[in-house]
Parts: C-alpha cells; sequence; structure tokens
C-alpha cells in the first residue's frame, strides 16, 4: 500500500451516510481511481455535494473490489467535526 498522488482523478458517488463510498464512474477527460491510484493504495480525496454545502477532505484507500474509497483519515469537513467522518445526505456528490 502506497500513498499515490494522481491528476486528473474525479468520480461521482451517491453514498450516504458515514462508510467507504462506491464510485460511479469518472468525468469525461478525467481518469477514474483505478487507473490515477491503483487498487489497495492510499490518496487524499475530497468529497464535495452537488448542490449543497457538504464536503470532506482526507486519506482514503481506494479497492477496486467494489470500486470503493474507504474514508480513513478526515483531515476537514463542512460540519467541523473532524476527525469524524461526516454522515453525507442524499444526493450526488464529486469525489
Amino acid at each position: 500500500m502506497a500513498l499515490v498522488l494522481a491528476d486528473r482523478v474525479r468520480e461521482t458517488t451517491t453514498t450516504t451516510g458515514t462508510g467507504s463510498v462506491t464510485l460511479g464512474g469518472a468525468y469525461t477527460s478525467f481518469q477514474t481511481f483505478s487507473a490515477g491510484i491503483g487498487n489497495g493504495n492510499t490518496t487524499y480525496y475530497t468529497i464535495a455535494g452537488q448542490g449543497n454545502s457538504e464536503w470532506e477532505v482526507g486519506i482514503g484507500t481506494y479497492t477496486s473490489a467494489g470500486t470503493t474509497l474507504a474514508r480513513t483519515t478526515v483531515l476537514a469537513n463542512s460540519a467541523g467535526t473532524q476527525p469524524s467522518l461526516l454522515s453525507f445526505s442524499a444526493g450526488t456528490k464529486d469525489v
């Protein structure tokens, strides 16, 4: 497991709550976490709600089985509750 930084990695999620997020695919002209980060590696992430003010930044681990990002370490969030995970509401979010 390595810390990997990659440019132009951007996907969506509709995951709610405080668990790992299931990634829904890359935006046009962006790469997936699978291509840019790779299975089992950690990376910095930002999750931001579309159309609301929810956001979280942290360090997570990408797993290709299930295309999930585990939110391992929360550095900051819109609720000011770091290091606790933000409980995301329904809706699409950018990752």
